[in-house]
């Protein structure tokens, strides 16, 4: 299927490594322009030798920490930069560190809002006059299926990342009328390296609860990423779509 994104430019964070690069390399399978970014220049060149290459142009690779609401700012406008203008925002960042009620002190969601929330909000901020000024655009952000089903030991990201699933929300609904579309991508158990170490390293083991029986390739949901930015997907936005083999069995 063609996405009818090819030519189109796209600004990935936290992409140096797991559900990130393999949305960057998603996205560039079909012809897109990325821009990656991670803390860790041999990371980030490492990355950007691996995408496939794009007839438009050089795929960008930026040291920066999305962290913080600062850093999001900053990546994003480079980018921007870099690419000549922007399409496509996929905002993501690492998770803040696991942990329960009792053990939690309230400066840690501080940071963990920083991490999950303001980074996003950010992001947004540096990108939309751009993607409304233009009339097409898409956002798709990466959270995780917490945000549907809370995680046991991981407070923070729960909290963090329900915050951001309103807030996209309620941009898709302010911005629709402008040819930009404002979705999240839910991840479950997925073989990364954060998944490997939540996980004590027995990610398989955790495959076993899920309904599929497996863990999931990160290739699998970079693809529902990059569909969601093609044209097919236009009438698509305000949702939050679920990547976890079954885990959630809800009915919303």
């Amino acid at each position: 299927m063609d996405l009818g994104i090819s030519g189109k430019r796209a600004v990935v964070a936290a992409s140096s490594a797991g559900l990130g690069l393999a949305s960057a390399h998603a996205l560039a399978a079909e012809g897109v322009q990325v821009a990656i970014c991670g803390r860790s220049q041999d990371k980030v060149d490492a990355a950007l030798e691996s995408l496939p290459a794009v007839p438009t142009g050089d795929h960008v690779g930026l040291v920066a920490d999305v962290g913080t609401a600062d850093g999001a700012t900053s990546f994003v406008g480079r980018a921007i930069t870099a690419l000549g203008g922007i399409d496509v925002l996929v905002p993501n960042a690492g998770g803040p560190p696991p942990g329960n009620f009792a053990s939690t002190p309230l400066d840690a969601y501080l940071a963990a809002l920083q991490l999950n929330l303001l980074s996003t909000v950010a992001m947004c901020q540096a990108a939309v006059p751009s993607l409304v000024d233009q009339g097409w655009g898409r956002i798709i952000a990466i959270t995780s299926h917490s945000v549907r089903q809370p995680v046991a030991n991981l407070i923070l990201s729960n909290t963090a990342r329900a915050g951001v699933t309103g807030f996209l929300k309620t941009l898709a609904t302010e911005i629709a009328r402008h040819g930009v579309t404002v979705n999240s991508v839910q991840p479950g158990v997925h073989a990364t390296d954060r998944m490997k170490q939540l996980h004590a390293g027995n990610i398989d083991d955790a495959g076993r609860s899920i309904p599929t029986g497996v863990v999931g390739r990160a290739e699998d949901f970079g693809a529902v990423v990059a569909f969601l930015c093609s044209d097919h997907a236009r009438f698509i936005t305000g949702t939050a779509v679920p990547v976890d083999g079954g885990a959630f069995q809800a009915l919303q």
